[in-house]
């Protein structure tokens, strides 16, 4: 009897019956300047440079990290596409850059059709929040390789921004007031101490229903990463941005530095940030200190922005008149480059 490719575990039955699954959720992020359809070996994409006199690509990449071992335990897989856009759009949207289009990258041990369709879902609803197109991927079926179950999810997203426009932090300057925008929870970091936390040492239920979160615990840890195309790219198109961070990976610490000069540091004062529960439950269940918490979490605040006084009390307005929350977290102040936390009522 002669061997075949399925007798080494890949199906590329299960393949093909995926394609025709996530074919209606990629047409749904088709945007102008789409040339290529689903199954062709690249994805094409025509850029329109109106009104650029200079035009930069900026591109991003990234992946969801440990927060995929929630998706495994809870058999739920259709927000952790949606992850993996926003963890590479919002990097590229804080350089000034428009998102143009994606692709993702999906590895796992067995391929399940509908599992990984679910999360080509996700993808899809990720781009059009962010405003750009899915034109391509991979979905690579590795038996031996991943545990039954478990896959990997990465992307990659390209965007677009004219040379002078590129945001940088270069202009900020000491008095500049810093602007957080709100984050929908966790975000996709630090679930490698939340899941040591809450799994491993406490053995919390995900099912279990939380009054302060309204929801289960499984169902916020899932929640997934807020996409900032709306409002931002209206925000930097409109009025005078000196520098965005995405508040990733490294919290306040990491993240707000990278957009200082040298020079010039941040303090916050974040009894002003509107904390949401599941932080307070995370650092009450492992008496975590606030140090901690905000060099690893992002505490409530996904992106921040700086600008001018002037400008950044006209950026506010304009938020609120769009019903979006945001508020001063801060000013720039002379000094080491670094974040210097405080609480302005103590």
């Amino acid at each position: 009897m002669s061997l075949t490719y399925k007798d080494s575990g890949v199906d590329k039955e299960a393949g093909y019956r995926e394609v025709r699954l996530i074919n209606s959720f990629i047409k749904k992020t088709h945007i102008p300047g789409v040339l290529s359809e689903l199954g062709g070996f690249s994805g094409l994409f025509q850029l329109d440079m109106t009104g650029m006199k200079e035009p930069v690509l900026v591109s991003g990449t990234d992946g969801v990290g440990t927060k995929l071992k929630l998706a495994f335990l809870t058999d739920r897989h259709d927000t952790i596409g949606e992850d993996c856009v926003a963890m590479c759009a919002n990097d590229i949207l804080c350089q000034g850059a428009k998102p143009l289009f994606f692709l993702d990258y999906i590895a796992t041990g067995k391929l399940v059709p509908e599992k990984m369709a679910s999360i080509v879902e996700g993808v899809a609803n990720g781009c059009v929040k962010a405003g750009c197109a899915l034109i391509g991927g991979e979905t690579a079926e590795m038996p031996g390789f991943y545990n039954e179950g478990e896959y990997d999810v990465a992307g990659f997203v390209v965007g677009v921004v004219d040379k002078s426009k590129i945001i940088t932090g270069e202009g900020i300057d000491e008095g500049d007031l810093i602007i957080g925008l709100p984050s929908s929870g966790l975000h996709s970091n630090g679930f490698s101490l939340v899941r040591k936390l809450v799994l491993e040492k406490l053995g919390l239920s995900l099912d279990q229903f939380y009054p302060e979160l309204g929801k289960t615990l499984g169902e916020e840890l899932l929640t997934p990463t807020r996409i900032y195309r709306d409002p931002v790219y209206e925000i930097i198109e409109k009025f005078e941005v000196k520098g965005m961070s995405h508040i990733t990976g490294g919290g306040f610490y990491e993240n707000i530095p990278r957009m200082l000069p040298e020079g010039l540091r941040a303090k916050i004062d974040i009894g002003t940030i509107n904390t949401p529960s599941i932080f307070k439950l995370i650092q009450s269940w492992g008496n975590i200190d606030e140090e901690e918490m905000y060099g690893t979490f992002n505490m409530g605040v996904g992106m921040v922005l700086a600008a001018s006084p002037s400008e950044a009390d006209r950026i506010i307005g304009f938020l609120e008149g769009k019903g979006e929350e945001s508020y001063v977290l801060g000013e720039v102040i002379k000094g080491e480059k670094g974040v210097e936390l405080w609480r302005k009522n103590e």
